[in-house]
């Protein structure tokens, strides 16, 4: 890696700056003490890797503004993982690759708020946006849980929380966390793992698109999927056989196949686009009713769209979690 020079040079100009605002004043002797930013705490932590990432996207002076931030902090290892998985060089990015790092370590910032670990604890789980966008400008999703320590789309841990700065607050993780996709919130939210379960076995057959690969992929789509709770495959299954008897592994998978087609629609749609009316799928026609957030399929039954983990936003696409399975005509 080549960022040594510049953390050198980065480093150079935070001493000036600190330097600069802390002298006394000629006249009346008071000093002024210079904020200790989150870029400063990050410095004072031996975060180089970060810093240097920072002035090759030109996001020290933002990182510097009022906020307040939220900041999840990547160690030296964490950085250093990244660049020998993607042959970056931060001292030679093309401008593809200097937006590409800059949206990266945007997903690490959260703007307008200072969110200590205690406020993750009490939440538990969920969803939180980033400054970094997807698809129509739209900001990403980042998924933390709790259970066993402050985790991040399942996969960055928190190892040292709540470094407090002037304008917002640092926790330092030990994984840079990527740009999420469709599949990211699919396989680390365990309320969806039947979906997950749903996409592969449909993948077994003839699938009408790859259902792994395409939601995996970080440049396909966009699409929008409205994604069936575990509950709400359970029921399905219920539905199909009063009996009780019935596995999802049971299906064949041309029939789970025609099912998924109904729950995925082309374009990147937010609830505040959801239409009133027909909406088209990949499989046939739905209908949405945007004011009461529901969907019905061509059978006359209706899934209410969750209120609370709806705009679930990728890089690939938008996810909104539904109580029921829709079906083709039957």
């Amino acid at each position: 890696m080549k960022i040594i020079s510049k953390n050198f040079k980065l480093l150079t100009v935070f001493l000036m700056v600190i330097g600069l605002t802390s002298c006394s004043d000629d006249d009346d002797n008071t000093s002024i003490e210079a904020p200790t930013t989150v870029v400063d705490v990050a410095l004072e932590n031996d975060l180089t890797s970060l810093a240097a990432a920072l002035e090759a996207t030109d996001l020290v002076s933002t990182l510097q503004g009022a906020g307040p931030f939220t900041v999840f902090a990547p160690t030296n290892d964490a950085f250093a993982d990244l660049l020998d998985a993607t042959g970056l060089d931060l001292d030679n990015l093309s401008s593809e690759e200097e937006a590409l790092v800059r949206n990266i370590l945007l997903n690490h910032v959260i703007i307008g708020s200072s969110v200590s670990s205690s406020d993750l604890v009490n939440l538990g789980s969920g969803y939180t946006n980033t400054a970094a966008t997807g698809p129509n400008d739209t900001n990403l999703s980042l998924y933390f849980t709790t259970s066993n320590g402050v985790m991040l789309n399942g996969s960055s841990t928190v190892t040292s929380a709540d470094n407090t700065a002037s304008n917002g607050i640092v926790h330092i993780v030990d994984e840079v966390i990527g740009l999420p996709t469709i599949a990211t919130f699919a396989t680390t939210n365990p309320a969806l793992s039947n979906l997950v379960a749903a996409l592969q076995l449909a993948d077994t057959g003839t699938p009408t698109v790859p259902y792994i690969a395409t939601v995996s992929d970080v440049n396909a789509g966009p699409f929008t999927v409205f994604a069936p709770t575990n509950d709400a495959f359970a029921n399905l299954l219920v539905e199909l056989d009063p009996s009780g008897n019935t596995a999802l592994g049971d299906l064949d998978s041309a029939t789970v196949d025609a099912v998924l087609t109904y729950h995925i629609v082309s374009g990147n749609i937010q609830s505040s686009s959801l239409p009133n009316g027909t909406v088209a799928t990949l499989g046939g026609d739905i209908t949405a009713d945007n004011s009461a957030f529901t969907l019905t399929d061509p059978n006359e039954r209706v899934s209410n769209i969750l209120t609370s983990l709806v705009d679930i936003q990728t890089m690939n696409g938008v996810v909104h979690v539904i109580d029921t399975v829709l079906l083709p005509m039957q």
